[in-house]
């Protein structure tokens, strides 16, 4: 059994329990279990159900799964926890993931728990939200290991044995004077081998790179990732060591600025944090919620369809004097309705992988026009030549061979500039682009290919239905 399918089977004993309400079998559960199996699971519940999990957990375990859950998650899950849960996972975090959860809730929230804290985790929490966004000031931890230079290596081991419990990481000890200037850095491999006499300053070595308060977050993480350590230094505008910034964080601003640097070169630069929050009520948020993203779009495509359905019988008479016409409708419909989705999708994952910038919107798009004009022109030609075995009628497979060529070239334009428009407006794509484009499809689809009907198809018309046709208010 891979990784996967043993996820998707405690998934699914998760929720079995969750749902016959057998909350001591469910604790027993989760308590066998490991806590990466736990992250992966929880991940896939809704967020009322992910309430339940957590509650359940023990606390250590319960503080390792919040901290790996992506922000957006951690804002909604603790939104369901009653002000004590919420409080004690607030005073549980370190300061700079307190600071990155606060900065993304209400006010009256962060006033709220601010008060809860110590004065020194308060002191500490201030010290980082007072600095700029996405600077390493604002992503440091304040919680770190630094010896005096004075010092000898057993007194160090002994000051690193007595505050090891209450920090981010051991690992690597940063050296200061005694204005908390940023002397000197050792490892705690070295710190451990010295000679027990020997002082600190006399073992410790050069810091070959620090970073400032202000310094860009993906800067200090690219040099993290360049130098391969397992943190920075941060230092003030007078050389004191006030923080570090830890490989961790590095990693997790590396997948961030990545897909910052996509959609900013696709010229929507604030759409990732956005996109996150409504793929997470699409795929996590309570039923109202998605009815409320998803139905107006919905109603748009039934109001298309009725609106269809209205072009069809303004032609009904056409339908009833040469019914073979009735035949390809669905052929004109599905292939435009694919085209449409082709495109869309080329366009979601051309902004995506920044190989379409939107500021230069027009070339990507009149390419994509031509693609679907190719493609309608060779499916046309291959429907033409069935249709004309088949029915042996020429001027049909024309009418249908052109009808399929302009239905799939106006898909294709609608395919590529659904998304773009509903981007720019700033609605949800996914949930808006497919009703929207099939309804346009439809309606553009069936009006083209009945005109060409009416236009060359004249002669295979019944007297009676020539003199309605002058009549009709879509002709």
């Amino acid at each position: 059994m891979n990784n996967e399918e043993r996820i998707s089977n405690f998934t699914n004993a998760v929720m079995s329990n969750i749902r016959s309400k057998n909350m001591d079998s469910l604790k027993t559960l989760l308590g066998r279990s490991n806590e990466a199996d736990i992250l992966d699971m929880i991940q896939d519940l809704s967020v009322e159900n992910q309430a339940v999990v957590y509650r359940l957990l023990s606390k250590d375990t319960a503080l390792f799964v919040f901290e790996r859950l992506d922000t957006s998650n951690q804002q909604q899950l603790i939104r369901s926890f009653t002000e004590d849960s919420a409080t004690e996972i607030i005073v549980a975090l370190d300061p700079d993931e307190r600071v990155q959860l606060f900065e993304e809730m209400p006010a009256t929230f962060v006033k709220k728990m601010m008060s809860s804290l110590s004065l020194e985790e308060r002191k500490m929490t201030d010290l980082l939200m007072g600095y700029k966004a996405e600077t390493a000031g604002r992503i440091m931890t304040p919680e770190f290991v630094h010896l005096h230079k004075g010092i000898t290596a057993s007194e160090a081991i002994e000051q690193v044995k007595a505050v090891a419990v209450e920090k981010e990481t051991i690992y690597t000890i940063y050296i200061t004077d005694d204005a908390g200037k940023l002397e000197g850095v050792i490892s705690l491999r070295d710190l451990l081998i010295a000679m027990p006499s020997a002082k600190i300053e006399n073992v410790m070595q050069k810091v070959a790179a620090s970073v400032s308060t202000d310094t860009d977050q993906e800067e200090v993480a690219r040099l993290l990732q360049r130098l391969d350590w397992l943190s920075v230094p941060v230092v003030d505008t007078e050389n004191r060591l006030v923080g570090i910034v830890t490989i961790d964080d590095a990693i997790d601003i590396l997948e961030e600025e990545a897909t910052e640097d996509i959609l900013d070169a696709a010229g929507f630069a604030d759409v990732a944090g956005k996109e996150t929050d409504r793929s997470w009520i699409l795929t996590k948020g309570s039923l109202p919620k998605i009815w409320l993203v998803r139905l107006p779009f919905l109603l748009i495509a039934l109001a298309g369809g009725i609106a269809a359905g209205f072009i069809i019988e303004g032609f009904e008479e056409m339908l009833e004097a040469v019914i073979v016409v009735a035949f390809f409708i669905p052929v004109i419909l599905d292939m435009g309705g694919s085209v449409g989705s082709q495109s869309s999708t080329v366009f979601a994952r051309g902004v995506v992988l920044g190989h379409i910038n939107t500021k230069g919107f027009f070339k990507p798009f009149l390419k994509e026009v031509w693609v679907g004009l190719t493609i309608g022109i060779i499916s046309g030609c291959l429907a033409a030549v069935i249709i004309l075995i088949w029915q042996g009628i020429p001027i049909l497979a024309l009418v249908v061979g052109l009808a399929l060529a302009t239905t799939m070239t106006v898909a294709a334009a609608l395919g590529f500039l659904t998304p773009f428009i509903t981007m720019k407006l700033k609605l949800d794509q996914a949930a808006a682009s497919a009703p929207i484009i099939t309804t346009i499809k439809d309606i553009t689809g069936l009006f083209i290919y009945f005109a060409l009907v009416a236009l060359l198809m004249g002669s295979y018309l019944e007297p009676s239905y020539e003199i309605a046709l002058c009549n009709n208010p879509y002709i």
